[in-house]
């Protein structure tokens, strides 16, 4: 089940009134509807909430491979069989492909995701045989066991409501002797524009409401990969501060990256408001530094015995 309190950075007010209703999402049963959660994340990404999203990668790709290099960093993927979970508009499995990897599994929640990434590599003229990308939930997927020879997720795990699910999944399909690679939101990880947002958001539709994206320590993921009996465990965690010219530019890159998929509380009519005053404040407040805080672990399958 989800954790009921907060588990990143927040300023102390923010962070007591959103531990307070969470006791609030977790008392009227909000926050044990996973379902529902899901498919909140799926249509945010699919631009139902705000159209920010649209501008994913052009606000927002060049941080993404930052991360998306830093986790392939050493990693040897000569002709490999790949498996992306959580894969956004594919910026790391195109990547693994750069890297030496003979083909590479691309799989989202989100249609629309998957529509951008698709496009991309045919632009990069990639067909099917190269990078295939398939709509998929991370704690069923639909592959047979021992599917892959190296299976990936890069800052999916905060948005999965069964993350523990979600890893023996990815364990499940991996081949035995090969490594698992996890990138996780640290503590830190877009603290400043979740306080901010948190701070003007009209309360009055998110009262009872658990948002879905939460960050993790490095304890947790280590715990994620020893229950799915991973063995040769490593974990590094990076950090460093994004900066943008103005408050504006700042709120924009969080929006598209995010999908705003918390607005799927507003009325339709009420959501272009939030945005502009949700903007403003950025703007006034000046805010224009996010932190990036990754947690990036890795963990080989064993070639005998039980992992989960």
């Amino acid at each position: 089940m989800p954790p009921v309190f907060w588990t990143g950075k927040l300023s102390w007010p923010m962070m007591l009134m959103v531990n307070a209703n969470n006791i609030i999402a977790w008392l009227t049963g909000n926050a044990q509807d996973t379902a529902a959660m899901k498919i909140r994340v799926q249509q945010g990404y699919d631009g139902a909430f705000s159209e920010h999203v649209t501008r994913y990668d052009e606000l927002g790709e060049q941080f993404q491979k930052k991360a998306a290099a830093i986790q392939l960093e050493g990693m040897d993927l000569q002709g490999k069989g790949v498996l992306d979970v959580g894969c956004g508009t594919g910026i790391m499995s195109l990547l693994a492909l750069q890297k030496g990897a003979a083909k590479v599994v691309c799989g989202d929640i989100s249609n629309y995701m998957l529509k951008v990434g698709r496009a991309k590599a045919e632009g990069q003229g990639l067909g099917a045989d190269r990078v295939d990308f398939r709509q998929l939930d991370a704690e069923s997927l639909p592959f047979e066991d021992e599917s892959f020879d190296f299976v990936m997720t890069g800052m999916t795990l905060g948005l999965l409501p069964d993350p523990d699910k979600a890893v023996m999944e990815m364990v499940r399909v991996l081949r035995p002797g090969n490594l698992l690679s996890v990138g996780a939101h640290g503590p830190d990880h877009y603290w400043e524009a979740c306080d901010a947002s948190f701070r003007v958001i009209n309360k009055r539709y998110v009262l009872g409401y658990r948002l879905e994206f939460w960050p993790m320590k490095e304890t947790a993921v280590r715990k994620l990969l020893e229950k799915a009996g991973l063995v040769d465990i490593r974990i590094q965690r990076f950090s460093w501060r994004n900066a943008f010219k103005n408050g504006g530019e700042a709120y924009d890159f969080f929006a598209a990256i995010s999908s705003n998929f918390w607005y799927a509380k507003f009325p339709p009519d009420e959501r272009a408001k939030e945005t502009r005053k949700t903007r403003h404040y950025f703007e006034s407040k000046e805010i224009v530094k996010i932190t990036d805080d990754i947690i990036v672990a890795y963990g080989r399958k064993p070639r005998f015995g039980r992992y989960f």
